[in-house]
């Protein structure tokens, strides 16, 4: 690294981190005036709205935006040093093209790094927060929430190889329901049958803990009926198995998604190229602002007339023409056959292209 590379590196940073933090506070200012009526009905107060919803929403909002602005601050400030005619001697003076591009592959492996980083371990808890949050206070006052969210809070679902449960009417908020019922089935049939009034998480023991319950064990010339108050099971899943929101896929850490993923592939769910997608997406959007970095250098680095208007109006035009290709793979993928971890890297696959074409086509 030579002047020139830090020269360049600190203007990249220096401009991303100024407008990620610009609009950030805009951000948050719009959300405000959006969610006052609801802040008031938590009655949470300053410091309550500011840890139980706003730290969980900035790091949100921040992940959104980060590969568009990284796009963005590259097209800004490279658009005023070509402007500027900075780079002409640069490249006049023996400096190679892609030489010139080295500040620029550093910068943008350093911020993908970082938002691959946040995307696996940080951003899942804050949206655990965020959705915590909005769960309470502010979807059960949304008429439409309430129109198109599934009424039905019964689970269904598999133990192990032999064993099936379900759980009407559970809560995942208070991590309990009832009533439960647990069949065991070998050679196609039924062994044992056991019913609960209520199961609840019981959290000093990290156990489930079943009420009124009824064990009916199938002999091959008897029954065996047995009843119980109260009893603690050690079952393999967790409340978190459980949850069945809208947010589920974007509270769990990749590990913990890697998992919820295995599991409901056991049980037969439906949605879980959803699931996959979100899995598949943390780590490509990492890939996806390095290449951003690289065409915002690319496309700004040429002197034209209009200056920066002219690139950043091309810079609008790529970014929407990602989101657009985002979006449709990610439908073709929840919605129809194409493998999820396709849809998840179709638009890296596509703008890998675009970026060694404009790389061939740029004056050197």
């Amino acid at each position: 690294m030579k002047k020139l590379d830090w020269y360049i590196l600190k203007k990249f940073l220096s401009t991303f981190f100024f407008a990620i933090l610009l609009f950030t506070i805009i951000a948050i200012v719009i959300d405000l005036s959006e969610k006052t009526d609801n802040f008031a009905k938590s009655h949470l107060g300053f410091m309550g709205i500011v840890t139980g919803y706003y730290y969980g929403f900035v790091p949100h909002i921040i992940a959104l935006l980060f590969p568009l602005f990284v796009f963005i601050s590259v097209i800004f400030f490279t658009s005023k040093m070509a402007n500027n005619t900075e780079i002409i001697p640069i490249l006049a003076s023996g400096t190679t093209y892609n030489r010139w591009l080295h500040p620029y592959y550093v910068g943008g492996f350093f911020l993908a790094l970082i938002l691959w980083l946040a995307n696996q371990y940080v951003i899942p808890p804050a949206n655990q927060i965020r959705g915590t949050f909005e769960a309470r206070y502010v979807d059960k006052d949304n008429s439409y929430e309430q129109l198109v969210m599934n009424t039905n809070t019964s689970i269904y679902f598999k133990i192990d190889s032999f064993t099936y449960a379900g759980i009407l009417n559970y809560d995942t908020l208070t991590k309990r329901g009832g009533p439960f019922f647990m069949h065991k089935i070998l050679n196609n049939k039924l062994i044992e049958n056991t019913r609960a009034d209520y199961i609840s998480w019981d959290l000093p023991t990290k156990k489930w803990r079943l009420e009124n319950i009824i064990t009916r064990k199938v002999m091959p010339i008897n029954e065996n009926l047995q009843k119980i108050d109260s009893k603690l099971f050690d079952f393999s899943f967790k409340p978190l198995d459980l949850s069945r929101d809208k947010y589920t896929k974007d509270k769990l850490t990749s590990p913990q998604l890697e998992r919820f993923i295995k599991l409901e592939e056991s049980r037969g769910s439906e949605g879980i190229n959803d699931l996959k997608v979100e899995l598949y997406r943390r780590h490509a959007t990492s890939v996806t602002v390095f290449l951003l970095t690289v065409i915002g250098a690319v496309v700004a680095g040429r002197k034209v007339r209009g200056g920066s208007g002219v690139h950043l109006a091309v810079g609008f035009i790529t970014a929407a023409a990602f989101i657009i290709t985002d979006r449709f793979s990610t439908i073709f993928s929840t919605k129809g056959n194409l493998p999820p971890y396709i849809a998840a890297w179709i638009p890296n696959i596509i703008f890998f292209f675009v970026a060694i074409y404009l790389y061939k086509k740029a004056p050197k």
